[in-house]
């Protein structure tokens, strides 16, 4: 991965450089030394994958909790 496809897919998942590398356990300056050389690790593609899909999990369990407290206040 490209580190502009890099910063396009933090977009994409509302992270920023920051935000990742705290989530990545990854150095910020390691992060930024991407860019000087327009290369991302290989690990860092399936990570921004896995972190959409459990968002995306975390905001369907909270949909059916929800769901699920409004079926338990209507007895």
């Amino acid at each position: 991965m490209e580190y502009e496809e890099f910063k396009k897919r933090l977009k994409e998942v509302g992270l920023s450089v920051k935000e990742f590398s705290k989530i990545a356990e990854t150095s910020y300056n390691t992060c930024n030394t991407w860019s000087r050389n327009n290369k991302v690790p290989n690990w860092v593609k399936p990570f921004l994958n896995l972190y959409l899909e459990s968002q995306e999990y975390k905001k369907y369990k909270e949909s059916i909790q929800t769901l699920m407290s409004g079926l338990n206040t209507e007895k």
